[in-house]
């Protein structure tokens, strides 16, 4: 393996040895840690949908102020994604992605304080700045997440592990949601923010301490680490003494960033996943709020009614990454394997209309399982820029596609305030969020042509 001598590894197995040898399942393991983080992302971001009708009760928020207040972490996570991006091609994900997790658990802490060092008529803004300072701090995560499922994955296991790590958004509906809901009901809202802020400050410590590069990580053997480069992964990543980072010639950012934003086939991904994230915000910003305002349910309820959705859309995820592994295999076509559980996918999620159709509780939960498991089957972006992103700027191709995923976090949260306000009914917002999962499949069989890695002019 010449790219491994030319470092110096120390390793003595040449590559008829590693052929013989049992590969290790390290990058496993570094899957399940990317979930877990991905879990408490997840969580701290919905910590307002759940807490809002509380902490609404107690300060008198208006529904648009609301809006606003679930908007303010896109505002500030959609800013900072390309700044995020360079630093991951600087100092590589391990640091980077450990400082995100610290700091963002930090500012989910401080949240507590609202009402309490602040005064009752500066809760609005103390919690926009707040909000604002996670979203900063959580911009490298899904970049650093495709990053590391780059580095560590094969082509032909990619699709099945982007799916895992973003699927932990369900997961984290499935057990941080009605979690959420209880310690509100039982503690009050400030302790849901005490809470998960511990867990991420210790989390931050393990991701230190478990999580390398396949080249430097001291457990995978050489018979993994050839399985893992020789389906396409990307074994240096992040490493400023390995190829990749030595191919990014200084002050090129600019240059680099004008190819990554002219590509037709990434600006119709970048319009399809911003589409997608309509609806993941819709889920975890006024979801729960629709369930208690216009379904009449309580909090506790609602909280662990959310998980029903939820655990459907976690299976659509984990089932889509699968289904796409499998048409990878059995055809050789990425548009087919990437494209076919994206637009099967996002067809039943305009299901979702339909609750405005009926009025039993246990049919409408029945239809937004259905529409978020047709949301989880197709939420392959990530896969998509694993598999297409230029090896020198995968940071910063993965930042801009999430910038404009993210958008949606911003436009999502207001556009359905501004619409309860002008008709009080959720019906506008479940077309508008509808609608959005067609855009998708408009962008990707139209817009998006071929599916394959970008080569950068030099």
């Amino acid at each position: 393996m010449s790219s491994i001598s030319q470092f110096q590894r120390p390793l003595t197995e040449s590559h008829s040895a590693a052929a013989t040898t049992r590969p290790t399942h390290v990058r496993y393991w570094v899957l399940l840690m990317i979930f877990v983080v991905t879990t408490v992302n997840y969580a701290d971001r919905a910590t307002l949908s759940i807490t809002g009708p509380a902490m609404s009760k107690e300060f008198g928020f208006s529904a648009i102020q609301m809006g606003y207040m679930f908007s303010a972490f896109s505002w500030a996570y959609v800013l900072s994604q390309l700044p995020g991006g360079w630093l991951l091609d600087r100092f590589g994900a391990r640091r980077v992605y450990a400082a995100s997790i610290f700091f963002w658990s930090v500012f989910t802490l401080m949240q507590a304080s609202v009402g309490v060092l602040t005064s009752a008529a500066t809760a609005v803004m103390t919690l926009f700045v707040m909000r604002c300072l996670v979203g900063v701090a959580e911009s490298p995560a899904f970049p650093a997440n495709s990053k590391v499922v780059a580095s560590w994955f094969p082509a032909r296991e990619r699709g099945t592990a982007s799916a895992i790590f973003n699927a932990a958004q369900y997961f984290a509906a499935v057990v941080a949601t009605p979690a959420m809901a209880v310690v509100t009901h039982l503690l009050g809202w400030h302790w849901v923010y005490i809470l998960l802020g511990a867990l991420g400050i210790v989390l931050a410590l393990v991701w230190v301490k478990l999580v390398r590069s396949p080249f430097k990580h001291p457990k995978v053997n050489a018979a993994e680490l050839e399985l893992i480069e020789s389906g396409g992964g990307l074994i240096h990543m992040g490493e400023r003494s390995g190829p990749t980072a030595a191919a990014l010639p200084s002050g090129q950012t600019g240059y680099y960033l004008k190819q990554l934003l002219v590509n037709r086939m990434l600006f119709g991904v970048y319009i399809g996943q911003f589409s997608i994230n309509v609806l993941t915000y819709f889920f975890l910003t006024w979801f729960p709020v629709y369930l208690v305002e216009q379904r009449h349910m309580t909090i506790l309820k609602a909280g662990f009614m959310v998980s029903v959705p939820a655990i459907c859309g976690f299976v659509g995820g984990v089932l889509g990454g699968v289904i796409s592994d499998y048409l990878l295999r059995k055809t050789g076509s990425l548009n087919v394997a990437r494209k076919t559980p994206i637009v099967v996918g996002m067809l039943m999620s305009m299901s979702m209309i339909f609750c405005n159709y009926v009025n039993v509780d246990w049919i409408i939960i029945a239809i937004m399982a259905l529409a978020f498991f047709g949301k989880g089957m197709g939420a392959l972006g990530w896969a998509v820029m694993s598999d297409v992103a230029p090896k020198e700027v995968v940071g910063l191709a993965g930042s801009i596609f999430n910038t404009f995923g993210n958008a949606a976090g911003i436009v999502t949260p207001i556009v359905i305030g501004y619409i309860l306000a002008a008709t009080g009914s959720f019906n506008g917002a479940l077309i508008f969020v509808a609608l959005n999962a067609l855009v998708t499949v408009f962008a990707y069989l139209v817009i998006v042509q071929d599916i394959k890695r970008i080569e950068l002019k030099h």
